[in-house]
């Protein structure tokens, strides 16, 4: 009988448990969870914590599923070393776990930035449930809040929080919104947008304390100027979680580097999702993790499974406002392109030739998901790709 250990039960190491499962009905499989609740969506952390949806609604495996398939799912345990040459996981409760493969997809931590104050009272970062909990608490106490970091994860806490009753502000590094999404007429139609419902935004902004007595009250920026708030919420970004790699000796790059088969550097091993980098590549991504997940459970079990790498859509719906962004955004216009822009919807298609290389859609998404697939497929366009900035385009047509 084959044995199985999966370090981490997020998307991708849950994905690789019920893939195992479906190919080898007989094996062990143990999965380490530093959290105390089985697998949940993540993306829905900002909703859990405004109020708007209970742990349930999200979860996407609960106790039962491991149960039924005989997973020995391990809640609130870590795994400190992987002794590779004796084939052993160390948990900090269980002890030595014996495996003949093993899967790191510890995930990542929010980056906490080396700020003057960073670790008062009121001051948090969202990746989990009991911060999720933690923040909605604090926020029970206070009328306002300064969210540091205006990308996907720093919109949709802003929105939950305005949503809690409390006056937000955002404060952006960047000249603009959700950089690595959006050009500069993208940001202007989503900030314009986010304003009317309450919104304010600090751009090019940095900060450079959180001032309060022992407690966060103000966030400092670098130019002198002050945001008063009852608590401060980071959203600058994550760092994969490589200890157990490193204490390993595997090869490293920005995260654990792995074939397409998702195997690292030493024999029985594997990595998964954001602890992964492939072709120079590191995760960071949902529907890349479960996929990489999948593919690494495969091979784990014994099959073949090539991952073949696409451009995951990132997804944002704030108060009504709906983003999808995938690809190459070409900011600085060195690319030819299509735009669509009307006072409730703004669309940017990338091409190269007749091949989409990456789309915009803001206020209306409607065909955003045939253009993502058809991005991902390389397909060409030929004659549809002069007509693709029209207002009333039909995507069905491609």
């Amino acid at each position: 009988m084959k044995r199985y250990v999966i370090v981490g039960n997020g998307a991708a190491g849950a994905c690789a448990a019920e893939e195992i499962r479906a190919r080898d009905a007989a094996g062990s499989i143990v999965v380490f969870s530093t959290e105390d609740l089985p697998h949940y969506y993540r993306p829905r952390l900002a909703d859990y914590m405004a109020g708007e949806a209970s742990l349930e609604s999200f979860t996407l495996k609960n106790l039962a599923w491991y149960q039924e398939r005989r997973v020995d799912l391990r809640l609130g345990e870590s795994v400190t070393s992987i002794d590779l040459e004796r084939k052993e996981a160390l948990g900090d409760k269980s002890g030595a776990t014996g495996y003949d493969a093993l899967l790191i997809a510890s995930g990542a931590s929010c980056f906490l930035p080396p700020v003057k104050g960073s670790d008062k009272a009121g001051v948090f970062t969202l990746r989990g449930a009991a911060d999720a909990q933690a923040i909605a608490r604090a926020a029970a106490g206070a009328s306002c809040a300064a969210v540091i970091g205006g990308g996907l994860l720093g919109l949709e806490a802003a929105r939950a929080l305005i949503a809690l009753g409390l006056k937000v502000e955002v404060i952006e590094l960047a000249d603009r919104l959700l950089p690595r999404q959006l050009d500069g007429a993208g940001a202007a139609f989503l900030q314009s947008a986010l304003e009317k419902m309450g919104f304010s935004f600090r751009l090019s902004a940095k900060t450079s304390e959180i001032a309060g007595e022992g407690v966060a009250r103000e966030v400092v920026l670098e130019d002198g100027r002050r945001v008063a708030c009852g608590l401060a919420l980071f959203s600058a970004g994550a760092r994969p979680n490589l200890e157990l790699a490193r204490a390993a000796a595997l090869d490293i790059g920005a995260a654990i580097k792995v074939d397409k088969n998702m195997r690292a550097s030493a024999p029985g091993i594997w990595a998964a999702g954001d602890v992964a980098e492939y072709e120079g590549r590191p995760c960071g991504a949902w529907p890349v993790a479960m996929a990489q997940g999948k593919i690494a459970g495969a091979s784990m079990a014994g099959a073949t499974l090539d991952y073949v790498p696409e451009h995951p859509a990132m997804m944002l719906k704030v108060a009504g406002v709906s983003m999808i962004s995938a690809g190459e955004i070409d900011a600085e216009g060195a690319l030819a392109s299509k735009v669509f822009s009307s006072p409730g919807a703004y669309r940017k298609i990338v091409l190269d030739g007749d091949v989409i290389k990456g789309a915009i859609f803001l206020g209306s998404i409607d065909g955003a998901w045939q253009c993502v697939a058809a991005m991902n497929a390389g397909k060409r366009l030929g004659a549809l790709a002069k007509d693709i900035g029209d207002e009333d385009f039909d995507w069905a047509r491609i």
